[in-house]
């Protein structure tokens, strides 16, 4: 299945390329979005939130599951981390839900969550 490595090697040169409004475009137009900061719906909120990151931050991810839910959407458990010039990275899991759009695959729900070292999950 090759719809969310497409989406999200789209999504991760948009971010290492600052270009907010090309990470908003992979977006379906009534997508939930919670980053770390308050939650939005919507291509304008997630420029917003991706318009104010700063210069340098770059992502790196790994899938580590998928389901088809159905014929035109897509379930995802994201690895990603974030990089930055100035301070630490920050390490998080993500879910998303990919739906097909007429125009192509779109992120419809995006959910991001601070990863929980290993040794501290359950089984």
């Amino acid at each position: 299945m090759t719809v969310l490595p497409n989406l999200l090697d789209a999504w991760q040169r948009a971010i290492d390329g600052h270009h907010p409004e090309q990470v908003a475009d992979l977006f379906t137009e009534d997508a939930v979005f919670q980053g770390l900061h308050p939650y939005s719906i919507g291509r304008a909120g997630v420029r917003e939130y991706y318009a104010g990151q700063p210069a340098g931050m770059t992502v790196a991810y790994r899938i580590r599951q998928t389901r088809e839910l159905a014929d035109d959407v897509v379930l995802g458990w994201v690895e990603a981390e974030f990089t930055f010039v100035d301070r630490a990275p920050i390490a998080v899991d993500l879910t998303v839900v990919a739906r097909r759009a007429d125009d192509g695959w779109r992120i419809a729900h995006y959910h991001v969550s601070p990863r929980i070292p290993a040794k501290e999950r359950t089984p």
